[in-house]
């Protein structure tokens, strides 16, 4: 059965039916949307819960316990944390890739109403989730400075108009405002006042909030008009406050302007932001989980004109960070390395066939297939991203390979005096089942990516999915377009008997000349076949020492043109310390010749001593440095602060873990029952890792937790005194808490009423003695009549992990260092350490995901070579010729491994990648040696030598020129150095180095793998008493 002879009789309709698919390609192209990575981001929910005052163990076990157990009930979440601090507690729930992220919202509000009857009942409001991963780095961030206008009033206009029109776009998750707080009314009280006039604290508080009402107040009517009541019962000014009256006092008004300083100002003081030499507030804007990157930039892009126009013209909003435009160069090289990969595959055509004509037959299946393909990938709800694009670079030098070998064969029949239009007819269909089994078994080894699970068969999907479209495509239009264009372009007069042109007759003699050589050295290894064996057997072991030995990692570190900065400061040092420390680092980032910005803030919700950056990178053409490399600069040229340690580490695309505030992507996370083993044992593992050579920027909590003052209460003295503990904890929250005592209802916004005392009395724990309560016959009594105050170390923060007591060790890389070499240093110092059982420890972040992985990579690259042994025994029904063909793949392993070790590369999931495409590139070479070779034995009656000799000869320039597309296709990837270069090279080096190897080697193991083969399967029949034809192994 010929299935090209439709086609080739009928060329008005195979050029429609091309044209057809370019049309459809080339619409789809328009409408795919762009993105980095294809769509596997772990859909997260944060739930974020506050409790005013509360400790971090009052957090923990009344709020994120009860939160946890009730959660923890939801059907595929992979990991749950939570973070509890001062007043509130963070829930960080990462569900399996195939959760719908909506779906589990509403199993998470289910989860939250059900453990409403456990949480305390002085929580102001339920717990609030919203759908982002706080691991991932923000898509944009924005800066809002004023010359004119204070923090507070640029936190407003944050908070009040920007942040409520931009959460409404479409594909926000999270807009996190630092470097100020909302505006307030400061009530400070002076101590020594409110003793002169016997007032207490809660009398102060009481007077406020009676004061500041905003409730209902009716109307009245008559027979015909209506009037709405209203009173002068808001107060909104610090002036307004100032006059209030606490008490009579010997027949005088005691009013709060008597006894405190009440001021506008802003609810949390502790707060200050800036974006490169300006005081700043900044929107950190963080996406959803699956929302498209590039989208929802630009529509956060398309609002801001409407928002530079409704705030204040003092105001500046300006963009501070962006992550698309690295996005799109990336993009943008890609698609250049695409069409110099096209242009030498058809340079590669026409330097083989010297003509012209000839050359653009198999050069037309190229765009086809490609531009073909994108109407695939728009159905299939696809992206322009990295890995779809690679594809399609990789697919120039495979797609070409079908079209190559028809026009071969069928330019063989007229050179042997056929007609065009019969060698047409005869050569597709002899080399319709090459062409069959040559895709057929390349799918089966992408296809085979899909069904193992977890990240790698969503981070290639795409990948996998776009390249065996375009490879599917290309056999169609080498069945279809390419033997008909045969027919009729090629002429017979094109034959030996026309006189070639210079070009042409260089290019016939270099072939004919590289065909004898190779011709004598085939002819060298048939003799020599036990020592070619021998060499093949040595390269299997040769493979197998190589992937023991190469450095491996889990991913290519890219360089997105952004770093994420973390300073941490050490436990219990005030926010003013923190503050001038933090302007020497960001005076030292400014400096840096490769760093176009900074933005940063410390305070708010990160706490008093921590602060967050975002530091962007200047493009790439204009720094010598990757983003890698600035950070190993920096943390040389940093100065070194006292107390304060700057952490940076670069932005990736791919992230793994969901931990609040970690300042790096690797982590070792201890995990124990009791929250007294964790504390023992962290700062132990925490030494024994920095004193690691692999590992650097170690983070962990230092010391035993943060200083505090603890008040001890003499209860039995208290009592005597009419005094009891919420007595106690209601003047200490008054004084010291920064406590919001009444809201004032604004057109757009609320505002607080804070209430503490004068923070001059606040700043040394000898203050305590200054606070009194009243007894229960009256009389004002200090604290110190009944108790007295303690120094400790309490924590500042407690984690959880999977409702155990959780903390993290974060660490970076050092130079030089793979994530293999590290995980192997972290598992031997922590095992010499002997931990008990109670505590556990276990990889987390990018580490932990790499180990995952790397238990599973050779089962891998077996699951592969079984998948493509079956195709190939179904398709040939026989048991051996699979593993002659097979017989190819241990020379390009050792080519590609040998490739990654020589340049001092490291073996990644796009190494493994690579080595799939090794697998289905190579051995089309055995499939058209040995598939003629068959043919051959059972057409012609030759002896299976001198078959596999004359095949070997009649496909050496096919298998030559399909071998220079491929590796030239995979060429611009080698090369490339702009955006995105450090995603590609890896694939490009694992290609180029495993085809130049097995290139060299395939052309003669592979005919004496055919005979001995060939001679096992005949003496295992005569075993078995049976006779089998020439091309099967069934009994005839």
């Amino acid at each position: 059965m010929n299935l090209s002879a439709p086609f080739i009789r009928r060329p008005v309709a195979t050029l429609l039916l091309s044209l057809a698919i370019l049309l459809l390609g080339g619409v789809s192209f328009g409408l795919l949307p762009v993105a980095p990575l294809p769509k596997m981001d772990f859909p997260a929910i944060v739930v974020t819960a506050n409790l005013a005052g509360a400790s971090p163990q009052v957090m923990a076990s009344t709020v994120a316990t009860p939160l946890e157990r009730s959660l923890g009930s939801i059907a595929g979440i992979s990991e749950m944390t939570s973070r509890s601090s001062q007043g509130s507690t963070q829930i960080v729930i990462l569900f399996d890739l195939n959760r719908d992220v909506d779906a589990a919202a509403r199993e998470v509000q289910a989860a939250i109403n059900a453990a409403r009857n456990l949480l305390p009942s002085g929580m102001r409001s339920m717990p609030v989730y919203k759908k982002f991963n706080p691991s991932q780095a923000p898509i944009m961030v924005l800066s809002l400075t004023s010359p004119v206008l204070d923090k507070s009033q640029l936190y407003d206009l944050a908070s009040t108009v920007i942040a409520q029109k931009l959460a409404q776009v479409q594909g926000v998750g999270q807009i996190q405002i630092g470097g100020s707080s909302l505006p307030a009314v400061r009530v400070e009280l002076e101590p020594r006042l409110l003793d002169q006039y016997g007032i207490a604290l809660d009398e102060v508080r009481t007077a406020i909030a009676d004061a500041n009402q905003d409730r209902p107040k009716g109307n009245v009517e008559d027979a015909s008009r209506n009037w709405q009541v209203q009173a002068n019962d808001q107060l909104h000014k610090a002036a307004d406050y100032e006059p209030l009256i606490i008490r009579y006092q010997n027949n005088a008004a005691v009013r709060l302007g008597d006894v405190a300083k009440v001021h506008d100002s802003v609810e949390n003081r502790y707060n200050n932001g800036f974006y490169n030499d300006e005081r700043a507030v900044l929107l950190v804007i963080n996406r959803q989980p699956g929302a498209n990157i590039i989208e929802t930039v630009e529509d956060i892009r398309a609002q801001l004109p409407g928002l530079q126009a409704v705030v204040p013209a003092s105001a500046t909003l300006q963009v501070a960070m962006d992550r698309s435009p690295v996005i799109r160069a990336t993009l943008r090289e890609a698609e250049h390395s695409l069409l110099i990969a096209t242009v030498l595959v058809i340079m590669v055509v026409f330097a083989f066939l010297g003509r012209w004509r000839a050359a653009l037959i198999p050069a037309l299946a190229v765009p086809v297939s490609l531009v073909g393909t994108f109407a695939a990938m728009y159905l299939l709800d696809f992206s322009l991203n990295n890995l779809s694009l690679m594809a399609l670079i990789i697919a120039t030098g495979l797609v070409v390979d079908d079209a190559i070998v028809v026009l071969e064969n069928i330019s063989r029949h007229i050179e042997a005096g056929e007609s065009p239009m019969v060698a047409a007819f005869k050569g597709s269909r002899e080399v319709g089942f090459t062409l069959l089994s040559m895709n057929l078994s390349l799918v089966a080894v992408f296809l085979s990516i899909l069904f193992m699970g977890g990240i790698v068969a969503s981070l290639f999907r795409e990948f996998a999915i776009s390249l065996s479209v375009a490879i599917l495509i290309s056999m169609l239009v080498s069945l279809t377009l390419t033997p008909m264009l045969c027919a009729r372009w090629l002429k017979a007069d094109e034959g030996p008997e026309r006189e070639p042109g210079r070009l042409q007759r260089f290019g016939s003699r270099l072939q004919e000349r590289v065909l004898a050589g190779y011709g004598r050295s085939l002819e060298w290894a048939l003799r020599h076949s036990r020592l070619m064996l021998v060499s093949l057997l040595a390269t299997i072991v040769v493979n197998v020492a190589l992937f023991i030995q190469v450095p491996k990692t889990f991913m290519p570190e890219q360089d997105t043109g952004q770093l994420i900065g973390f300073v941490r400061g050490d436990d219990g040092l005030s926010f003013q310390v923190m503050q001038p420390k933090m302007e020497v680092f960001r005076r030292a980032l400014l400096q840096d010749p490769s760093i176009e910005s900074v933005a940063g803030f410390i305070g708010g919700d990160s706490g008093i001593n921590n602060a967050f950056l975002v530091v962007r990178l200047k493009p790439i053409s204009e720094r010598s440095l990757s983003a890698q490399g600035v950070i190993e600069n920096l943390r040389e040229t940093l100065p070194k602060v006292p107390g304060a340690r700057l952490m940076l580490m670069s932005d990736q695309d791919l992230q793994f873990g969901g931990r609040q505030g970690r300042s790096s992507e690797n982590e070792y996370v201890l995990l124990a029952s009791d929250l007294g083993d964790l504390n023992h044992w962290t700062p132990i593992v925490r030494d024994a890792l920095a004193a690691l050579p692999e590992l650097t920027d170690i983070d962990a909590k230092e010391g035993d937790g943060a200083q505090q003052i603890r008040l001890v209460v003499d209860r039995t003295t208290a009592q005597q005194l009419g005094v009891d503990m919420a007595m106690v904890t209601a003047v200490l929250n008054n004084a010291f808490s920064q406590r919001q005592i009444s809201t004032i209802y604004d057109t757009l916004n609320q505002y607080s009423v804070v209430m503490e005392i004068n923070p001059q009395f606040a700043q040394y724990p000898e203050s305590l003695a200054q606070i009194k309560v009243i007894t229960a016959d009256g009389a004002r009594v200090p604290l110190s009549t009944f108790s007295h105050w303690e120094r400790s170390l309490e924590e500042d923060r407690i984690n959880h992990q999977g409702q155990f007591a959780a903390e993290s060790i974060g660490y970076s890389l050092a130079k030089d260092v793979t994530q293999d070499q590290a995980n192997q240093a972290i598992r031997k110092a922590v095992a010499e350490l002997n931990l008990p059982t109670e505590v556990q420890g276990i990889l987390g972040g990018t580490g932990g995901q790499f180990e995952k992985e790397a238990q599973g990579q050779p089962l891998m690259i077996f699951t592969a070579l079984l998948v493509v042994y079956i195709v190939l025994g179904i398709l040939y029904e026989s048991y051996i010729h699979p593993l002659t063909i097979l017989s190819t793949l241990p020379s390009a392993g050792v080519g590609a491994l040998l490739a990654i070790l020589l340049t001092g590369g490291q073996f990644t999931l796009i190494s493994m990648l690579g080595l799939f495409l090794l697998i289905g590139v190579v051995k089309k070479n055995a499939i058209l040696m040995i598939d003629l070779a068959l043919e051959l034995e059972r057409n012609e009656h030759l002896s299976p030598q001198e078959s596999i000799r004359r095949a070997c000869l009649l496909r050496f320039r096919p298998i030559l020129m399909t071998t220079l597309a491929a590796l030239l296709g995979a060429l611009p990837l080698l090369l490339s150095m702009a955006e995105g270069a450090e995603m590609r090279r890896p694939l490009g080096l694992t290609i180029v180095g495993g085809l130049i190897l097995s290139q060299l080697l395939t052309l003669y193991t592979t005919p004496v793998v055919y005979l001995h083969l060939d001679r096992l399967r005949h003496r295992i029949n005569r075993w078995r008493g049976v006779r089998t034809d020439a091309a099967l192994d069934t009994p005839l």
